[in-house]
């Protein structure tokens, strides 16, 4: 059974990436994600294309998805022991994130995503 706790800061996690980025807030961008963050999509020519912490820190910076007033929905899929899986879904973007325990708290480590 997962813990209550453990649900809500994995959401809080996914929050603060998805919400980071539509307001701009590298800060809540940087809470949630891993040093080693590897996020990842295929782009139109059939090739991986690769995002790590920091590019994701300057695209945040630099006004990230401007538009503060976007709507999402965050799903936590599972948690299972210090991992868990979760989703982000929002009007450009379909997020799928995998997520680690750590002594700072639940870190963003993988994120695969597709734009809509």
């Amino acid at each position: 059974m997962e813990n209550p706790n453990d649900t809500d800061a994995v959401a809080a996690a996914a929050a603060d990436y998805i919400e980071g980025w539509y307001h701009g807030d590298a800060a809540r961008m940087d809470r949630a994600l891993h040093d080693e963050l590897m996020k990842r999509t295929v782009d139109e020519e059939g090739s991986l294309r690769v995002v790590t912490k920091e590019r994701m820190i300057e695209l945040t910076e630099s006004g990230g998805g401007e538009d503060p007033d976007a709507e999402f929905e965050i799903v936590v899929d599972g948690i299972s022991g210090d991992i868990a899986s979760a989703r982000t879904l929002s009007p450009e973007y379909v997020d799928h994130l995998h997520l680690l325990r750590t002594s700072q708290g639940w870190k963003i480590t993988n994120v695969l995503f597709r734009i809509r």
